[in-house]
């Protein structure tokens, strides 16, 4: 178990609902730019958490991992985008800077699945979310925000997530 820094926040999840609604409440938080990396395991709970960030958002868009076709656009009403990577299957680096990320982040806010693969393709400010498998409907999940954009917003989601 990592040490967190007094900027991060651990929480469990006793349920995917849970997970979800904790997505929903990144997701109402985010802007075109921001990226949102996580990491975990397969069966962590990423995709669950991805589809209450896309909720959040606004998307009326139907979530699902993207393993296959590596990146998927969820629009909002407005025609904004929520780009949606998963990493799992890119074999290094410059595969991954053949995606341009430049570009979608210029275009809507950025989620990747797997972003440990790829780190050093992404930009380092940015909000890390590392979920992990407790129980059968438990999962952890350890927010760490890199950069003052991302350190207002996690303080954001946890004024409205936990009050304060």
């Amino acid at each position: 178990m990592p040490i967190l820094s007094s900027s991060s926040l651990d929480f469990v999840s006793r349920s995917p609902e849970q997970t979800k609604r904790l997505g929903m409440r990144i997701g109402a938080l985010i802007n075109t730019g921001d990226l949102i990396c996580l990491t975990g395991d397969l069966g962590a709970g990423k995709t669950t958490f991805v589809q209450g960030v896309a909720q959040g958002w606004g998307s009326l868009d139907m979530v699902s991992s993207p393993t296959f076709v590596l990146v998927n656009q969820y629009r909002r009403p407005d025609g904004c985008l929520l780009h949606h990577l998963d990493a799992y299957r890119i074999d290094s680096v410059l595969e991954a800077e053949d995606l341009d990320l430049e570009q979608l982040l210029m275009t809507g806010a950025l989620i990747v699945e797997w972003a440990e693969r790829i780190s050093s393709a992404l930009p380092s400010d940015n909000l890390t979310i590392d979920l992990g498998w407790v129980a059968d409907e438990q999962r952890s999940l350890i927010f760490t925000p890199h950069g003052a954009r991302y350190e207002a917003l996690l303080e954001e989601f946890r004024r409205l997530t936990f009050g304060g």
